[in-house]
């Protein structure tokens, strides 16, 4: 009898369990705007900046809405300088050196994209001398073409161009002797970029009025004659210097005497400064200007000393300019220039101007203006000095600084 084996047991199916769900991916696109922002902060420069937030709609609307992130960049991120635009004698435009720093390809990119040849600006074949500049604020130029009566505010990063009329005749109604008028002025807003005014400084004998266009009104407006000023000229017809800005505030210097005309331009009201004695007369050495927080500074050189001084109260009680800080600079110049200085050269170092904490300045030997001289920059707050470009210049020339562009700032904004 043979022994038959038992049959094997049933395995007993298990009910089917629920398979876990994988966590799903987190990508930068699901990043709250807070987050994203943070990011943003880390970028290098503006170039970069530009580059990230036009890489979708999503990142463009989290930096367009939020004005305290562009605050915020700004501090961490000063605007970058593009280069340098110079006036040059038997051009119709002027010309353009670019500062090169390969460790930035997005600022490199931004010069390449630039139209640093100006070719919006209208071309008249009759019109001589042709466009010259005669301000340049926040990567905005502004440019003045006697021949055909026109001024043009233009932005070569952006391609926005605008054409303003000259200013009214009535300018010079109610002069008093002598009139002339000096120049032009642009004034731009951190807040509502693309808008902008333009300023001109007219005077007589011895008082100054103002004609103020506004990009909003796109229409000049005339302000009242100031009072007379303080120290009479000397019956010469041009008794102030060039205009400098500060603070977002327009200052011409006296030619002779130790005092400067100020317009505020928040008011739209004339006041007068005094300036040290020992600057009397020598507009040529020192230069108005900003830190980088925004507080009115007065730089000016003493040979190769670079002195700064803010306009405070002093020990007297008495609002002065007092002088903070003071740089010895010549070593660190003919070192970082690989230059030598011979004992029957003069060598003048001209500060240029002051902005943002950059001071701009160039050493250069008296008498000789064909030599090829080094623009250099010199940050106030690191004490860093920096070699930009090495070129000779016959004229006025001005730093092209990259401006935080209209395209990431939004309409409807929420602070």
């Amino acid at each position: 009898m043979s022994s038959q084996q038992p049959p094997p047991p049933r395995r007993r199916r298990l009910p089917p369990t629920a398979k876990s769900k994988a966590p799903a991916a987190t990508t930068i696109h699901t990043l709250s705007d807070d987050l994203l922002l943070d990011i943003f902060l880390r970028l290098p420069s503006l170039p970069s900046l530009v580059r990230a937030a036009l890489a979708c709609r999503s990142f463009l609307a989290a930096v367009r809405s939020s004005p305290s992130f562009r605050r915020r960049f700004r501090a961490l991120h000063p605007h970058p300088l593009i280069g340098f635009f110079f006036e040059t004698y038997g051009c119709d435009v002027p010309s353009f050196s670019p500062i090169r720093r390969r460790s930035d390809p997005d600022l490199t990119a931004a010069v390449r994209g630039a139209d640093v040849f100006l070719t919006r600006l209208p071309y008249h074949e009759d019109a001589d001398p042709g466009w010259k500049i005669v301000d340049c604020r926040g990567g905005c130029l502004l440019l003045l073409n006697r021949g055909t009566e026109q001024i043009a505010a233009y932005d070569p990063i952006t391609r926005a161009l605008h054409l303003l009329p000259m200013p009214p005749e009535e300018i010079s109604k109610g002069r008093r002797g002598k009139f002339d008028c000096l120049g032009f002025s642009l004034l731009l807003s951190d807040e509502t970029p693309g808008s902008f005014r333009v300023v001109s400084l007219c005077h007589d004998k011895s008082r100054v009025r103002a004609v103020v266009y506004s990009s909003g009104t796109r229409d000049w407006r005339i302000l009242p004659w100031s009072e007379a000023a303080p120290a009479q000229p000397s019956g010469k017809k041009h008794w102030l210097l060039r205009v400098r800005q500060g603070n977002g505030n327009l200052y011409w210097a006296h030619t002779k005497q130790a005092y400067m005309v100020v317009l505020d331009t928040t008011a739209m009201r004339f006041t007068f400064m005094d300036l040290p004695n020992y600057l009397k007369g020598q507009g040529h050495l020192y230069t108005i200007g900003e830190t980088k927080d925004g507080r009115l500074c007065l730089v000016f050189t003493l040979g190769f000393m670079l002195f700064i001084s803010f306009w405070r109260v002093d020990t007297d009680g008495v609002d002065w300019w007092v002088i903070d800080d003071g740089f010895l600079l010549e070593e660190e110049i003919l070192q970082a220039t690989e230059g030598t200085r011979d004992d029957d050269d003069e060598i003048i170092l001209q500060v240029c101007a002051v902005m943002d904490g950059i001071v701009y300045m160039l050493p250069f030997i008296c008498g000789d203006p064909h030599l090829p001289c080094w623009f250099l920059s010199f940050c106030l707050e690191t004490r860093k000095l920096e070699k930009l470009l090495h070129r000779t210049f016959h004229n006025y020339f001005f730093p092209y600084i990259m401006s935080w562009p209209p395209s990431l700032v939004g309409r409807d904004v929420t602070p």
